[in-house]
């Protein structure tokens, strides 16, 4: 059975100034974390350092559950990986992640090798440790209100009875506050357990909505990550959901 979770009516706060330089002198990450960039908006030569993004994906760890539905979230996260040449090769906090960058803005990227439920225990202290502020922490996951390779991405929301999101939530005080990239992955069909259905790897037909020539929903994600990381929630995601919506209703 499951059960919703009550949030308490404050949440937590992160710092908006990361300062990543021990962690490079740590672990000789090429890739730099504290990205600046010069702005002439002010005529005063005024220096900004932008906000970096932790985007997580859920899963469960192991070959037994690649290719799996509940996975999917992993798959959005190695698909970013593949596109802007970010090595997932670190273990911190219960994750695999990469660091790197999309434009100017500073991402880490996170895989948590706990399983679904626990996924909590990973982002929690890495949102902590780079102090990422709430705002920025995109969780990327499965989502049965949505058709197969259907994608939604929303400022906030509930767990929806996922455990994975629930447990997320849990260690960021109960806050829900954070951005979420959904990917649809459709209904049981029948009577089929649940369970079962969710740990099922996808059929070729389902496989190809996602990955392959038809409509390449994890490639469309890849794309509406990049659109949010440099424009925030703006038209363009507006734009991308009302597309996602309508997306097997062309004629």
């Amino acid at each position: 059975m499951l059960y919703a979770v009550s949030a308490p009516n404050s949440c937590i706060s992160y710092p908006r100034s990361p300062n990543f330089t021990h962690f490079l002198g740590k672990h000789s990450v090429p890739t730099r974390l504290r990205i600046r960039a010069s702005l002439l908006e002010n005529n005063n030569g005024a220096k900004m350092e932008y906000t970096p993004w932790l985007i997580v994906g859920l899963g469960n760890p192991g070959n037994k559950y690649h290719g799996t539905r509940h996975n999917v979230g992993f798959e959005m996260i190695d698909s970013i990986s593949r596109a802007e040449g970010i090595v997932m090769n670190t273990i911190q906090s219960k994750a695999l992640i990469g660091i790197g960058s999309i434009g100017e803005v500073p991402i880490l990227l996170a895989k948590p090798q706990a399983y679904m439920n626990y996924s909590g225990e990973a982002v929690g202290p890495l949102a902590a440790h780079y102090q990422v502020p709430l705002r920025h922490i995109l969780l990327v996951y499965d989502d049965m209100s949505l058709p197969n390779g259907v994608l939604r991405l929303q400022p906030k929301g509930g767990h929806g009875h996922h455990n994975g999101v629930r447990s997320v939530m849990g260690h960021l005080d109960g806050c829900r506050g954070f951005p979420r990239l959904c990917i649809g992955i459709g209904n049981p069909p029948g009577t089929m357990d649940l369970k079962a259905f969710l740990l099922q790897k996808f059929s070729s037909v389902e496989r190809q909505q996602l990955s392959g020539q038809i409509d390449a929903g994890l490639e469309q994600g890849v794309e509406a990550v990049r659109s949010l990381m440099l424009h925030g929630f703006n038209q363009r995601i507006n734009t991308f959901n009302l597309g996602q919506k309508y997306k097997y209703h062309k004629v």
